[in-house]
């Protein structure tokens, strides 16, 4: 085995012999861990592939002239509802949102309208308003909704004012090194 690909992955390798022996010898925070990674393993794989196609289609089919009118750095409060509202209508959890922010960041949206969609992507999905609601009663969530979106909109436009002016390398994964 190739030493490079041992040191990158060699961890693998390790968490694999560790959960076959905690098996064996019925170590049982051993089973546990390995058993909530197998299932937290299976959730992603079954959830990325629909996110990284619906990605695609959203580099492909959206020019970045049109991102950079409605979500850019001049996008003013246009921006600010579009980056709440799109949020809402995503669905899974909260690194399904990441491959979204990567292309949102590539195709020109501001780093406020970014860090507001990441925030309200992580507590005003639809599906999840509807089940807060039927646990927690309509009055709760509007409640929470008034105070976390003025907040997310608060940090968005404080980080980017604190980031403004800063230049991220974002490096292409598929190159090769």
């Amino acid at each position: 085995m190739n030493n490079k690909y041992l040191k990158e992955y060699g961890f693998i390798l390790v968490f694999i012999i560790f959960g076959l022996v905690s098996y064996f010898y019925s170590f049982t925070f051993g089973v546990k861990a390995s058993k909530t990674f197998l299932n937290m393993f299976i959730e992603m794989i079954s959830f990325i592939p629909i996110v990284f196609i619906l990605v695609g289609l959203l580099d492909a089919w959206i020019p970045k002239k049109k991102f950079e009118k409605y979500m850019g750095p001049e996008s003013g409060l246009k921006g600010t509802l579009l980056s709440v509202i799109f949020s809402m209508f995503q669905a899974g959890p909260l690194y399904g949102a990441f491959p979204i922010v990567y292309i949102l960041y590539k195709k020109g949206a501001s780093v406020k309208n970014i860090f507001i969609f990441l925030g309200c992507f992580s507590s005003l999905k639809i599906p999840m308003l509807t089940i807060e609601t039927g646990y927690l009663g309509l009055e709760f969530t509007l409640a929470r909704t008034a105070i976390t979106v003025p907040l997310f909109i608060a940090i968005g436009y404080l980080m980017d004012y604190y980031l403004k002016g800063k230049d991220f390398k974002i490096t292409d994964p598929t190159e090769a090194q």
